[in-house]
């Protein structure tokens, strides 16, 4: 009669079967992970956008754009046009590309077409054809939401991104900078006016903006 199987052997090699199957979801999680490269001084980055880029209300040199291009040596082109749309950017956006050939884009777009009650379905179809083309260029885009109009939030000083960014930025598979602009919007002492940042405000979100793109690796 043969001896009965030990059930700690039949643990022992679950267990062992268990911690390979951990290390393996741990090794394929921090892979698609990786960060970029950094970019190093010079580096030419487009930055797409409404009035919140172009600067309303701030002198140019003191505009997020500007900062950036300080802070990290990179040459950042203002390509914000105050009261554009995506589907205005959309139409900007091939001339700019063979003007500058930048090697990433921040996108900072759709609060106009929020405002202005364009359909969501819409905003989302041009967000995702300006980073297709960004792509198809060779750059990098990288994809700022803007805060979803609310006196609520506006009155509370507790705005938040607007949720279509997210589908956007999952479709798409690009990085999101998604609190950013409704971190510093929410802030009265940082506002020019309802809509537009102040020097202060342009400031923060400047910090805030290279934050981001130092955890993507853009930045270091």
């Amino acid at each position: 009669m043969n001896a009965p199987e030990c059930p700690c052997q039949f643990n022992t090699g679950f267990i062992r079967r268990i911690i390979l199957l951990a290390a393996a979801i741990v090794l394929v999680a921090a892979c698609g992970k990786a960060k970029e490269d950094a970019l190093p001084p010079g580096s030419r980055v487009l930055a797409l956008g409404d009035s919140l880029t172009a600067g309303n209300g701030v002198a140019p040199e003191e505009a997020w754009p500007d900062l950036l291009a300080k802070r990290t040596g990179w040459v950042v082109i203002n390509g914000g046009v105050s009261g554009d749309t995506s589907g205005g950017a959309l139409l900007r956006l091939p001339a700019l590309l063979e003007e500058h050939h930048p090697v990433i884009v921040l996108v900072t777009l759709g609060g106009n077409d929020m405002l202005r009650h364009i359909a969501q379905k819409e905003t989302i179809v041009n967000l995702g054809k300006i980073l297709a083309m960004i792509k198809a260029h060779g750059a990098k885009p990288v994809l700022l939401a803007t805060p979803k109009p609310s006196v609520a939030g506006a009155a509370f000083h507790n705005l938040s991104a607007a949720d279509f960014y997210l589908r956007v930025a999952d479709e798409q598979q690009v990085p999101l900078i998604e609190d950013a602009i409704a971190e510093v919007l929410s802030d009265p002492q940082m506002k020019g006016d309802p809509l537009h940042p102040n020097d202060a405000g342009h400031a923060q979100l400047s910090q805030k903006i290279f934050d981001a793109l130092k955890s993507i690796g853009f930045a270091r």
